[in-house]
């Protein structure tokens, strides 16, 4: 098969044209893969910014859309031929260690889940049966994007109609965050970024203002909206040390909820006033947005369709998996808001 490769941070990915799938263990699914989505973590991984890879060369990516394949003893949770979501969050079924690759006598590493490639062995627990309903491009997002996103929105917080939201960040997760957080009518919903068109998405998106995150009156222009008092709940989508700070300071004391799933450079710390936090002001990271897939992600599509929520406007631009180290220069430099790869777009034609 056809696989994008890291060899080397900081270099661009390898698209090798034969590469050996290993023999299915218990617990893992041979899906192949229709598309596959480009986040964040990916870019992170090929920059080196994520702290040391021990696992060069390895394969990449985690959310797509595909068809089984293939399945290992003991897998009951899907069967061959069933259209399936791939994501990095760990749900029901087997939890089992990454499949190892073989290029002409070199072994190449994987996790749970890897998308970069045509097709792809996963672990029996990263995947998750496609809704009726919902297309195989669309359904990438519900990989990560959608369960972080949305997941913060629905599981982290109760967001009710008196509440004011904030949510940092106007990228994949970012926006996905304010789409649900809209679905539950706050009274005020502000969107950062420092990107106009992003700005201009998040009013779209239901926002009730979009600020300027380089703005030098932005903490006072976000207090003024919230009442003087700062914001009831803060979403950190930027995936900065400075956004993370701001919104902790922006959220207001006696309760105010600020949560980030967002991972910085490795290495860095966040600097923030301890006597805030006796103040009654709440900071925690979220892993995935608390999501259950099994449970949760037909929940969020149920939403999507319930509210008409413009998903496929997060998907601005296709490429090839040969294009792919384009995808990834394009989300570094925020000319798209997700990249979606077209490995194999003949299979949502099923």
């Amino acid at each position: 098969m056809k696989a994008a490769v890291l060899f080397e941070t900081q270099k661009p990915l390898r698209i090798l044209e034969d590469v050996t799938l290993p023999p299915l263990a218990a617990g893992q699914v041979e899906v192949e893969i229709a598309f596959s989505g480009v986040c964040h973590s990916q870019l992170m991984e090929v920059q080196g910014k994520r702290g040391e890879d021990r696992y060069l060369p390895h394969l990449l990516g985690h959310e797509a859309t595909g068809i089984v394949r293939a399945i290992g003893s003991g897998v009951t949770k899907v069967a061959p031929g069933d259209a399936v979501i791939l994501g990095w969050i760990k749900g029901d079924g087997q939890d089992v260690a990454g499949a190892l690759y073989d290029w002409h006598g070199t072994t190449l590493n994987s996790g749970g889940i890897t998308t970069f490639s045509e097709r792809s062995v996963v672990s029996e627990n990263r995947l998750t049966k496609l809704p009726d309903g919902l297309p195989m491009d669309l359904g990438v997002l519900f990989g990560c994007a959608v369960p972080t996103g949305a997941g913060m929105a629905q599981n982290e917080f109760d967001i009710q109609s008196h509440h004011s939201v904030v949510v940092f960040g106007i990228g994949g997760i970012g926006a996905i965050s304010l789409m649900y957080a809209n679905c539950q009518k706050p009274k005020t919903l502000i969107a950062v970024d420092i990107n106009p068109e992003k700005r201009a998405t998040a009013l779209d998106l239901g926002a009730t203002h979009a600020l300027d995150g380089a703005s030098d009156t932005l903490i006072d222009d976000i207090v003024q909206l919230t009442d003087g008092l700062g914001a009831d709940l803060c979403i950190d989508a930027a995936g900065r040390i400075s956004t993370i700070e701001i919104a902790f300071q922006v959220t207001r004391r006696n309760g105010g909820q600020c949560v980030f799933a967002s991972h910085p450079e490795a290495g860095q710390k966040i600097s923030i006033d301890p006597f805030e936090l006796i103040n009654g002001k709440n900071l925690k990271g979220s892993w995935g947005g608390k999501t259950r897939p099994d449970q949760d992600l037909p929940r969020f599509f149920e939403l999507f369709k319930k509210n008409d929520l413009p998903l496929e406007s997060m998907i601005t631009k296709r490429y090839s998996l040969d294009a792919i180290n384009d995808a990834l220069d394009d989300l570094a430099s925020g000319r798209v808001m997700r990249p979606l790869i077209e490995i194999n777009p003949a299979l949502a034609e099923r």
